[in-house]
């Protein structure tokens, strides 16, 4: 209908390129326009000036022998001033940027290994974005961004590498572990070592209140009971403290069996055995 008026229509944000008898005459902006096809104009056809999208996805190696996809995504768009040469140079636009975004990818991962590749996917932006608008802009389109949006590892590497990190993990952690256990330990054995040490001052206090205990009992029954001898005052604390212990070991429902000598002639023996034990203490101290 449009061309049987001479007009046609031309939508927002496209442009026509418009032909004369087969040659390039002009470029339409949106808007109607006169097309008298009686003189041989009419619209060779259409370009968009939209924002456009292309994913690609590249199989590369990088440098240490890993076979990676990376997926790249390249937004482009025509330029209005250079919309004939968009769409008389280029049969294909898409498998052309793809080409050379193949071209990029295929130069640049195999220069590092992969968790470079990890590290640098900016920098292999930059490089195919800077290609790209090289090549492309002689077309007449412009990139506005290259983004890489994925590297993918084989599925065998990606679980190897996760095995790793777990072993590594697995590994501080068991570090870790043995680190609390020995401090544990230390802070143990360090509470030990005060326990045995207080137990020590309160063993050597309760000998020495039983030393100075046995100290005044002898000097008050030497002042008391006039005639007697500091030995004989031991002897009676010794048969004493002899007949306080048989009391306990025939009071005690848990006692074992003991078989002691008993008589007055093993009470003596008992206390010069002890006598003689102190004495030897007491005379080893003071060498």
């Amino acid at each position: 209908m449009g061309n049987l008026c001479c007009c046609v229509q031309v939508d927002q944000s496209t442009v026509a390129i418009r032909e004369q008898f087969g040659k390039f005459d002009s470029v339409l902006e949106p808007g109607c326009h006169c097309m008298p096809w009686f003189i041989g104009k009419r619209v060779a056809g259409h370009l968009t000036l939209r924002l456009q999208q292309l994913d690609v996805r590249c199989e590369t190696k990088t440098k240490d022998n890993v076979f990676v996809n990376v997926v790249a995504s390249i937004q482009y768009r025509a330029l209005a001033g250079k919309a004939s040469d968009a769409f008389y140079k280029l049969s294909n636009t898409r498998s052309q940027i793809q080409a050379y975004v193949f071209d990029v990818i295929r130069a640049s991962v195999p220069k590092l290994i992969l968790d470079d590749a990890f590290e640098q996917k900016d920098e292999i932006a930059k490089a195919v974005e800077e290609e790209l608008e090289k090549a492309m802009s002689a077309y007449g389109f412009e990139i506005v961004q290259t983004l890489i949006v994925d590297i993918e590892p084989d599925e065998h590497v990606k679980r190897a590498m996760n095995e790793i990190n777990a072993a590594a993990r697995l590994r501080v952690a068991a570090n870790e572990k043995a680190e609390a256990e020995k401090i544990v330990q230390i802070k143990r054995a360090e509470g030990e070592a005060e326990a045995k040490y207080l137990s020590g001052l309160g063993i050597a206090r309760q000998r020495q209140a039983i030393v100075d205990g046995l100290r005044d009992s002898v000097l008050g029954f030497s002042v008391n009971v006039p005639g007697t001898t500091a030995k004989d005052v031991m002897d009676m604390v010794l048969i004493t403290q002899y007949f306080d212990t048989m009391k306990e070991i025939g009071a005690s429902s848990k006692a074992s069996s003991v078989f002691i000598p008993h008589g007055p002639g093993a009470v003596r023996d008992i206390a010069t055995q002890i006598r003689d034990g102190l004495l030897q203490g007491s005379s080893v101290s003071h060498h």
